[in-house]
């Protein structure tokens, strides 16, 4: 007897009765759970007597006319609840995509908004018949086991499975506003930042993008006036490394400091490429184009082991990514970036 009742303790509880606890839980009341279920309160009860015997303790206090959660049943309804939200999601996604052609893909919050989105409905008019699924997160997810085709992806090289298709790089320029530039005086030098809100992100001196940094941009000036060997490029260096701008912008995202820019709130180090449409039609302009910093981060597509074997590639998935491959090269040009990849 001993030996089964530690077993009971220790094995995984079954998933069969955690519906009803979830709606006992929800309603408080036994016969309310017992009607949406549709089964008969006696039913909803056993299966919540029969899980409280796997989990060990009451996950109930049961009174005259009410029911309450113990603490133990607050505990495993804080699990229960989101877990039985994320099966009924995935289920209802796997039942709608039945018999439908579908690409699910994951990239970076930024990315998706400045970059992806603006381009997808072109190619959603040529493959109408194709849904799409978009995972748009900073935490990156696990391709060897993510219901995910495609990831999008940015980074240095070193950090890229062998596999990832370069898709572009990307040089660091200051971009502002035309209407704010009317505003200021003339800009023709980096030390002329001085006299600016600058936008940064908030956390890029605490994480490892620091490389897109004013200060790094600034040192990297610095570094450029030295080698001038002159008098004024000496000087200019020493005012580089100390410049300090009119007012700092700081915000969490990319897409945040671009539409910050583009309504005339202040100057951004732009990435190229995710802003390359904007300086191409003229809402944002680059201020000193002969003082791009390159940076050693470009983004990247990665397919799933699955879609990487031609055998069980699907067609959509490989229409998708041959789309995003000219999309890329189209960028590319914008960017001015020589080589192309390709």
């Amino acid at each position: 007897m001993l030996h089964s009742q530690t077993h009971l303790r220790t094995r995984p509880i079954g998933a069969g009765n955690l519906r009803a606890f979830e709606a006992v839980a929800r309603h408080l009341n036994f016969r309310a759970a017992a009607e949406e279920m549709a089964l008969t309160q006696s039913a909803v009860s056993r299966q919540i007597q029969a899980l409280e015997e796997e989990v060990g303790t009451m996950l109930f206090s049961r009174h005259t006319r009410s029911v309450e959660l113990t603490a133990a049943g607050m505990g495993l309804l804080g699990a229960v609840a989101p877990s039985l939200e994320r099966i009924d999601s995935s289920v209802r996604q796997i039942r709608t995509s039945v018999g439908r052609k579908h690409v699910a893909l994951t990239t970076f919050a930024s990315f998706a908004s400045m970059w992806l989105i603006p381009r997808l409905e072109a190619f959603q008019k040529s493959e109408p018949d194709i849904d799409f699924r978009i995972d748009a997160s900073d935490v990156s997810v696990d391709m060897e086991t993510a219901d995910v085709a495609v990831a999008l992806r940015y980074g240095p090289a070193r950090s890229m499975p062998s596999h990832a298709i370069r898709l572009f790089g990307e040089q660091l320029t200051p971009a502002a506003s035309p209407w704010l530039l009317k505003s200021l005086p003339s800009i023709g030098h980096a030390t002329d930042f001085a006299n600016c809100t600058l936008i940064e992100a908030g956390d890029a001196h605490s994480t490892h993008l620091e490389w897109l940094s004013w200060r790094r941009w600034f040192d990297r000036q610095a570094e450029l006036a030295t080698k001038q060997g002159s008098k004024l490029g000496e000087s200019r260096a020493t005012a580089l490394k100390k410049i300090a701008p009119k007012r700092w912008l700081y915000f969490n995202y990319a897409y945040q400091m671009a539409q910050a820019a583009l309504s005339g709130q202040g100057v951004v180090l732009a990435r190229t490429p995710l802003v390359a449409e904007h300086l191409a039609r003229g809402d944002l302009v680059e201020i000193l184009p002969k003082l791009r910093m390159d940076s050693p981060m470009a983004f990247w597509l990665i397919l799933s082991p699955r879609q990487r074997v031609l055998s069980t590639a699907r067609p959509e998935v490989t229409a998708f990514c041959n789309w995003l491959k000219s999309q890329a090269s189209e960028t590319r040009r914008l960017i001015g970036e020589v080589p192309s990849s390709d």
